[in-house]
């Protein structure tokens, strides 16, 4: 209960629904469960984020390292250049998810 009342913070009021005691007859690992699926949803879009900037690195850069098996080039340039528009890409990806209006 004291945890409600801090949640509630300056001046807001108390919602007596919105945080309350755990039922004793419903079983530890369901409430569990539950805590973990809210957990989980509530960090999907910043997972989504993460898998998206490692995601555009290695495409990318992958491409550029087909790209310069392709060409016969001696240095890896177009790796390099795959890299960093993977990095590009995935900070962009990155900001709209955080930033979100």
């Amino acid at each position: 209960m004291i945890m409600c009342f801090l949640r509630a913070g300056n001046g807001a009021h108390y919602d007596s629904g919105a945080c309350r005691m755990p039922d004793p007859s419903e079983h530890f690992l369901a409430r569990s469960f539950g805590a973990l699926q809210e957990n989980v949803r509530r960090a999907g879009p910043a997972a989504t984020a993460g898998y998206t900037l490692i995601a555009a690195i290695l495409l990318l850069g992958g491409a550029g390292y087909m790209v310069d098996q392709w060409v016969g080039t001696a240095s890896p340039w177009f790796l390099l250049a795959g890299m960093l528009l993977g990095i590009v890409v995935g900070f962009y990806e990155l900001a709209k998810t955080v930033w979100k209006p």
